[in-house]
Parts: structure tokens; C-alpha cells; sequence
């Protein structure tokens, strides 16, 4: 026990909250500690329930219950602090330096008091005329001290008793009367409990600011750590992936190397049994020459017509005029083979944005409307989780955030840290905004939607015309249309995302961004001409992707 009693220290112990030791110390889900009142406060007064250190954020507020073993460290810790303070405190009195008595000779003995009439200190027999005589009676005397002079006045000769708050300096009673007669004074005892006091809160400051930089210094360790993490398994996939690529393009290679080689073999080869069949040939022409040749010279007339016939039909009838090797066609091979690769890289990342959605879901937030910002025109679920514009304007308080006339409604839940997330159904929309905005943003007249202006939005208009509002708009060619919309923000990394979400594909991405004030979810159903456009955008519940 006693060596772990020399392992524990103060920082062990504090909540990051209040900075001071735990009560009632309980844990999140998360594994970080505070004081159960301090958390629940923290989780009363913000509207997400998020862990103060870590930044996690919790979609159901967290039960929580009192973490027994902690509270039984603390307890521990309370009586070792008050046991070592206690020790500190006798060896401080044993610590005070011994004064000795101004009056004894040879071997001085310990003053009990000092004077500050007479500017001596004496023993306890020495200090006997101080307590015995009428005249010495009245002298003030005090706990002993060293350098009594010190605390006489310098121009008076007299003792230093009250405090000057005009001049903030230490006076004697002639003082007061002659050089700082118009002035304020108080006892020095009363100014000095009351810089006593100021010098206490001082020092709780001073501890407040150490714990909180030294819990500064461990969330910012932690934030290393995860950032290690985070950066490992980055890492570790991006070599897998990568691997898996090259793998991927050297099998495409080899592929179309032993295809080509394949072609040209089956040429060769087809070359070679006519090169054969001709040869073979010439061999039996070469035959039959001498005996074509011979007969031809015959005189004797019964001999060449007996013998025709046969070296006739000996003959090779094979006609080889229309006979060729014509080179194979490689047109289109090497365009199949990086269309087959490009197929194998497209569902290699697919798997890459099924894995980032899946990271980034982890973000998300229970997005909510804001009925206070919304326009006129437009209709609020009850639940809040579903808009669309109707065609009858509502008569509502005009307001300096609602949006007119500019059909917009913002989010209740607001970013200024972190990263957020939420899916907005689209489905059967033929037109639709969706983003994020600043608070400051112009919610009056004509709205330019740029991150120049404070919105990073993207759009459908005209039922198949998508377009990244980014000053100027960028248009977006989709493979398929997004029947739900995940939007992502990382505020540090000046990112706002946005994804297919059944499709696990990224839509577009503003990056580089500059977030200085807090951003919150923006939409928009556009208008509903006549019920042309009533359905309406609908917050979904985030299900992870599988």
C-alpha cells in the first residue's frame, strides 16, 4: 500500500470540471471521471451530451452511477493530504528560527517576547519587568522576531502600527497625524488579515491554473494518442489498400502481357503449318522434276503417254494464292484490360468510402429544426425532424433569424469544435439545399450561397442537375441519384463533406476551410408550386453502415 500510496498524486484525483478533488466521482462510458453533479450540470446546460475531455459524443444521455472504487481512492487520498498537512504545519513551528534574548550574557537563552518600545527581545526571566511593572505594562510586545529596528519608523523613532491605504505603506501613529494626516488608515492586524485573505484566494488561483494546465497537458497527450492511433491504422490501411492495388495492376499486366503473348504464339504457330505444308510440298515437286524433266525429252511416243498420267496426278493441288498469315488485331486489348482494372478499382473504393462513412457515422449528432429561424412558408413536423414548404404563409413574428424570403430553416444544434454528422432523406425531391452556414450569416433578402458568404451547400435543381455551391458553383456528375444525403464537418480541419449514403460514395467535399464562429445544419425544400414539391426533407435516424 505504501508504495502506491507514493505513485498517487493530487492530478489523479481532480475533476476537470470544478478542479477540485471528486465527489460523488463517477465514470462515462467513454472511461473518463468526474464529480457527479459537475456532469450532469455540464450535460444540462449543453444540448449535447458530450465528454468535457475526450469530446465524445453520446446519442442517449449516459446512466450513470457512482464509481465506487474511486470514491474509495479519494477518500483515502483526503486523509493521507490531511495527515501530510498536518506533518508540514509542525515542521513548519519546528522550522521558525529561535530568536534570542537581547539581556542574557554568556549563554543566551530563547526570547518568549520581543518589545517594540524598547526594541529588544527577552527571556522568560527577563521578560518578568514587562509583565510586573505599571510602566512596562503598556509596552507592546509581540511573538519574537529578529531586526526589530525594522519595524520602527525610520523618522519618528516610533513603532510601525498602521497601514496608510493612500500611500499603501506602513506608518507610525505620528506618521498619521504629521505627513499623513489627511489620509486613510487601518490597524496593521486589519490590513493584514485582509492581505492575508487576498494572498489565500491568490494562491486558490494560482492552484486552480496549475490543474488546469496539467489537465490541459493530459488532454493534450490524450489528443496525441489518438491521433497516433488514428494515424497507425491510416496507415495500416493505406498499405493494404495499396498493396492490394499494386497486386491489382501487376495481375492487369500480366494479364495483358500473356494475352498479347498468347496471340502472337497462336500466329507463329499457324505460320509454321504453312511454312511446313509448303516445304512439304516443294520436297515432293523436287521429286518429280527430274522425272517430269526426263520424260519430257522421250522420243518415244508409247512411253511419254503411258507415264503422263502418273506424274500428272502426282502433282500438289493445294491452291495457295489466297493462303496468308495476317498479324492479330491488338486494338482494344490494353483498353479492356484498364477497363477490368478500373472495375477492380472502383469496388476497392467503394470499400474505402464504406469504411470512412462508417468512421465518420460514429459523429453523429440527433439533429433537430430550429421553428425560430424558419421561413414563413415553411412546415415543421412535431417532432422537428421533417420540413417541407406549403403554399399558405403563416403569420410569425418577424425575428432577426428567421429567413425571408428565402425559403431556409436552420438546425437547433450548433459546431464549434469537432467533428458533427447527419443524414437528410432526399427521396422523390426533385429539388433540395443542403449544408451548413455560420451564425452570422444574412438571413434577409437576396442569399448568395458561397463559403464566401458563410454557406457551404450543395443543391439539386431541375430534378437531375446537382452543383456544389462553392462561388463559382461546381456541377456535379453523379453516378446515381442520392436517395439519402450524409453531411460530415470536421471544424479543426476546415471540412464539410457530403456522401451518397446508400451508395457509400463521396458527392463532393469543400476542404480548407475556415471556420471561426459556429456553424449550424442548414435546409431547404424549395418552394412547393402548387404541391409540385411537398415532399418534404426528412432528418434520419444514423444506422451504421454494415
Amino acid at each position: 500500500m505504501s508504495a502506491a500510496s507514493c505513485l498517487r498524486s493530487e492530478d489523479q484525483f481532480l475533476c476537470s470540471i470544478c478542479l477540485d478533488v471528486f465527489t460523488d466521482p463517477v465514470t462515462t462510458p467513454c472511461g473518463h471521471n468526474f464529480c457527479k453533479n459537475c456532469i450532469n450540470e455540464h450535460w444540462n446546460r449543453n444540448d449535447q451530451y458530450l465528454c468535457p475531455l475526450c469530446k465524445k459524443v453520446f446519442n442517449i444521455r449516459p446512466e450513470l452511477h457512482i464509481n465506487t472504487f474511486i470514491s474509495e481512492m479519494v477518500s483515502q487520498f483526503r486523509q493521507e493530504a490531511q495527515q501530510k498537512a498536518s506533518s508540514s504545519s509542525s515542521e513548519q513551528q519546528a522550522a521558525k528560527p529561535e530568536v534570542p534574548c537581547d539581556v542574557c550574557t554568556g549563554t543566551k537563552l530563547k526570547a518568549l517576547k520581543s518589545c517594540l518600545v524598547c526594541l529588544t527581545s527577552y527571556c522568560e526571566t527577563h521578560l518578568e519587568p514587562h509583565l510586573t511593572m505599571s510602566g512596562l505594562k503598556r509596552h507592546q510586545l509581540m511573538d519574537p522576531v529578529e531586526n526589530l529596528e525594522d519595524r520602527m519608523c525610520m523618522k519618528h523613532d516610533k513603532p510601525l502600527e498602521l497601514f496608510c491605504k493612500t500611500d499603501q505603506t506602513c506608518v507610525c501613529m505620528l506618521c498619521s497625524v504629521l505627513d499623513h494626516k489627511t489620509h486613510e488608515f487601518v490597524p496593521l492586524k486589519e490590513e493584514y488579515e485582509g492581505k492575508k485573505a487576498e494572498l489565500g484566494k491568490t494562491e486558490d488561483e494560482i492552484q486552480k491554473m496549475i490543474q488546469k494546465r496539467r489537465l490541459k497537458i493530459e488532454e493534450i497527450k490524450h489528443s496525441v494518442d489518438l491521433s497516433k492511433e488514428a494515424a497507425d491504422r491510416e496507415k495500416a490501411e493505406g498499405v493494404q489498400v495499396f498493396t492490394a492495388l499494386k497486386e491489382s495492376v501487376e495481375r492487369s499486366l500480366n494479364e495483358l502481357i500473356e494475352t498479347i503473348e498468347e496471340k502472337q504464339r497462336t500466329t507463329e504457330k499457324q505460320a509454321e503449318d504453312f511454312i511446313k505444308d509448303l516445304e512439304q510440298e516443294i520436297s515432293e515437286l523436287k521429286k518429280r522434276s527430274p522425272e517430269v524433266e526426263k520424260l519430257s525429252h522421250s522420243e518415244d511416243h508409247l512411253h511419254l503417254l503411258q507415264n503422263f498420267p502418273s506424274l500428272k496426278a502426282a502433282l500438289p493441288t493445294k491452291d495457295w494464292t489466297e493462303v496468308s498469315v495476317r498479324p492479330p488485331s491488338y486494338e482494344g486489348t490494353v483498353v479492356k484490360a484498364m477497363a477490368q482494372l478500373e472495375e477492380t478499382l472502383s469496388k476497392q473504393m467503394k470499400k474505402l468510402f464504406e469504411a470512412e462513412l462508417k468512421r465518420i457515422q460514429q459523429y453523429a449528432v440527433n439533429v433537430t429544426l430550429d421553428p425560430v429561424t424558419a421561413h414563413p412558408n415553411l412546415n415543421l413536423s412535431r417532432n422537428k425532424k421533417q420540413v417541407y414548404h406549403g403554399d399558405v404563409m403563416k403569420n410569425l413574428p418577424d425575428n432577426p433569424k428567421r429567413f425571408f424570403p428565402c425559403p431556409f430553416v436552420l438546425g437547433k444544434q450548433s459546431l464549434s469544435s469537432g467533428r458533427f454528422y447527419f443524414e437528410v432523406q432526399v427521396k422523390e425531391k426533385t429539388e433540395w439545399i443542403l449544408g451548413v452556414a455560420r451564425e452570422s450569416i444574412n438571413r434577409k433578402g437576396e442569399i448568395t450561397l458561397s463559403p464566401q458568404y458563410g454557406y457551404w451547400t450543395i443543391w439539386l435543381i431541375n430534378g437531375n442537375e446537382y452543383s456544389a455551391n462553392s462561388g463559382p458553383a461546381v456541377d456535379l456528375s453523379l453516378k446515381t441519384q442520392p436517395q439519402k444525403v450524409g453531411v460530415f464537418v470536421d471544424y479543426e480541419e476546415g471540412l464539410v463533406s457530403f456522401y451518397d449514403v446508400d451508395a457509400a460514395a463521396l458527392i463532393y467535399s469543400f476542404t480548407g476551410c475556415s471556420f471561426t464562429e459556429k456553424l449550424y445544419p442548414l435546409f431547404s425544400p424549395f418552394t412547393n408550386c402548387g404541391g409540385k414539391y411537398s415532399v418534404p426533407l426528412i432528418i434520419c435516424r444514423v444506422n451504421q453502415t454494415k
